[in-house]
């Protein structure tokens, strides 16, 4: 609840974050051509209470949240809690459908696992991760909107205009939660209970049930940060479509400076996140059961398959040879005869609205792009690792932050620091971690759960030697696959900043400028357009085959036979030199009370 008010302190000292005058803000968002008199200022001062600093209107606005009414808007006047409601109704409508979406297409991807029991390599479902939202958006609405005139493009009138938004948000959505799916399953399908199911002639139906209730425990924290993100995050979706959605009215609320607007609707995503997440977290403890508490739980070890090394070293050519080709041409040199030109000689991908060259735009932004992704995925990934393991401490703050779609932070930290690409690398990097800090949390989790933990605590082992050599190596490397997966989205994250002037500002080449400044004439231009999609898309295929090539291989070791006492001879335990050696001194000099001692004549 700490983490909740300091977000919602900060929405409302916006205005004076920022060093503008609330009062020539609010003049400017209703009337234009009203001069900036001192007089007409000092009325709004008196009529919204600005006298009283921002120490007074905060407390005047909890005071009456407490009694429900989150006051009026001042742009419009009307109050703010119906237009909160029905712009979250509407956001939690299209969460619904993209959820679904997710499923079928994270169903899909997962599909090939559970039919032949091994890992994948999972570049299609990167690649698809990695696909711009607002990009996959302008494609579904000219192809299905405007050239085939099958659904409406705009507008929130019936079941028809939920298609395309839903397509949007849950494809993008569905192809993490199944490369996820994906990466857990193997390993389960290897664990010797499913190998004892098929030999009593259990279907094929039951088993796949009982190993995604068996994977799906590490995951069921992702599920939520997902649910949370299609509602907060959809701003560029729901602008594209026209969607009056939470996220769209919040934007709309902080451009203008309509503070108790914007106040509603971060006040209802936190709620929102707060919800999912302890949700999720409940259904994660009900799936592991018992085993939680009684320490009942073998952890299986990861199984993944590895990609051959010339496939990522084709697509590190590749990009590598677009951007040293571009980083040789002039990214700014405009020539207006060249506007929207097709590829030629000497144009190879084309030119932009302005004549420039797009190969060359796009080789010199991948320093910007691709640089600042990797300093934020290694800055999350650390802050995921840390509050990981104290998931009590990190869970308040991972739903908020993850409720906060990367605009609305952008908002907030351009209004102290001014906008700047440093500020949107910040922006970013506070709302990127919550999703690994989870995943970090749910395998702690398991981890504590398992029997080689107790074991080692019972032959002395201490918590420093069990928390450095067995709890953190298990934890750290399928965090790091992930931040990797994440990398692309990150990249996106940044670039989509800059465009709504939060971060680099044109006439900066950098990747996500160059899709936000082609959406206009994807249709005229497609190559030149298409560029950075298909450039993000071969770094996020790049990102996992590097991913995949870093975990452990995909290989099934022979199971020793099983000595007396249930012990199987082949299994090593790696023990502290002093457990060891005292070990040894017991098995030498054995108490004589342990002894055996010989039966007594009859």
């Amino acid at each position: 609840m700490f983490a909740l008010a300091a977000v919602v302190t900060a929405v409302g000292l916006l205005p004076w974050l920022s060093g503008r005058d609330p009062a020539l803000a609010l003049l400017r968002a209703r009337s234009a051509e009203q001069a900036p008199t001192p007089e007409a200022l000092a009325a709004i001062r008196a009529d919204l209470g600005l006298d009283a600093g921002p120490a007074g209107l905060l407390g005047h606005w909890f005071a009456r949240l407490l009694h429900g009414d989150l006051g009026v808007s001042w742009v419009s006047g009307a109050e703010v809690l119906p237009s909160v409601t029905a712009g979250l109704g509407v956001s939690l409508t299209l969460m619904g459908a993209a959820l679904a979406v997710a499923v079928l297409v994270g169903t899909l991807l997962a599909a090939p696992v559970l039919l032949r029991g091994r890992a994948t390599a999972g570049t299609v479902a990167a690649v698809l991760a990695a696909l711009p939202e607002f990009l996959l958006s302008l494609v579904l609405l000219l192809v299905a909107g405007v050239w085939l005139g099958w659904l409406p493009t705009s507008g929130w009138a019936g079941p028809a205009h939920l298609v395309l938004p839903a397509l949007a948000l849950g494809i993008p959505a569905g192809a993490l939660l199944g490369r996820l799916v994906a990466d857990a399953l193997p390993a389960v399908l290897d664990e010797r209970w499913v190998e004892l199911w098929r030999g009593a002639g259990t279907g094929r139906g039951r088993i796949t049930a009982a190993a995604l209730r068996r994977a799906l425990p590490a995951l069921t924290g992702q599920f939520g940060m997902v649910a949370v993100g299609l509602t907060g995050g959809a701003v560029a979706v729901e602008t594209v479509f026209a969607v009056p959605g939470i996220g769209r009215t919040a934007l709309g609320a902080a451009t203008s400076q309509d503070l108790p607007l914007l106040q509603g609707c971060v006040l209802a995503l936190l709620a929102l996140g707060l919800l999912a997440g302890a949700a999720a977290a409940l259904i994660g403890r009900r799936l592991l059961g018992p085993a939680l508490r009684e320490a009942g739980l073998g952890l299986p070890q990861p199984r993944t398959r590895r990609i051959p090394l010339a496939v990522p070293l084709a697509l590190a050519a590749a990009l590598a040879g677009v951007i040293g080709w571009g980083l040789l041409r002039d990214p700014y040199a405009v020539d207006l005869t060249a506007r929207l030109a097709a590829p030629s000689a000497a144009h190879p991908l084309g030119a932009d609205a302005l004549g420039r060259d797009v190969l060359a735009r796009l080789g010199h932004g991948a320093a910007a792009t691709v640089g600042t992704a990797l300093a934020v995925t290694f800055l999350s990934w650390l802050t995921a690792l840390v509050l990981g393991f104290v998931p009590g401490v990190a869970a308040g703050l991972a739903d908020v932050a993850n409720a906060l779609p990367p605009v609305l932070t952008g908002l907030l930290v351009a209004a102290v620091t001014g906008p700047s690409g440093g500020a949107a690398a910040l922006a970013v990097t506070l709302v990127s971690w919550p999703p690994l800090a989870a995943h970090a949390a749910a395998l702690v989790r398991e981890t504590r759960a398992s029997r080689f933990l107790v074991a080692q605590r019972a032959i002395g082992a201490g918590p420093l030697w069990v928390w450095t050599r067995h709890v953190l190596p298990t934890v750290a490397g399928p965090v790091a696959r992930h931040a990797v997966l994440r990398l692309p989205g990150i990249a996106l994250a940044l670039a989509s900043l800059g465009f709504l002037g939060l971060g680099a500002r044109p006439p900066a080449p950098e990747w996500g400028l160059l899709l936000d400044e082609s959406a206009d004439y994807v249709e005229r231009a497609p190559v030149a357009a298409l560029a950075p999609a298909v450039a993000l898309a071969l770094l996020a295929a790049l990102a996992v085959c590097l991913s995949s090539r870093g975990a452990t291989p995909a290989r099934r070791a022979p199971r020793a036979p099983r000595a007396r006492g249930g012990f199987r001879p082949g299994l090593r335990i790696r023990l502290p030199l002093c457990l060891r050696l005292r070990l040894l001194l017991r098995s030498v000099v054995a108490p004589r009370k342990d002894r055996p001692v010989a039966a007594p004549p009859v």
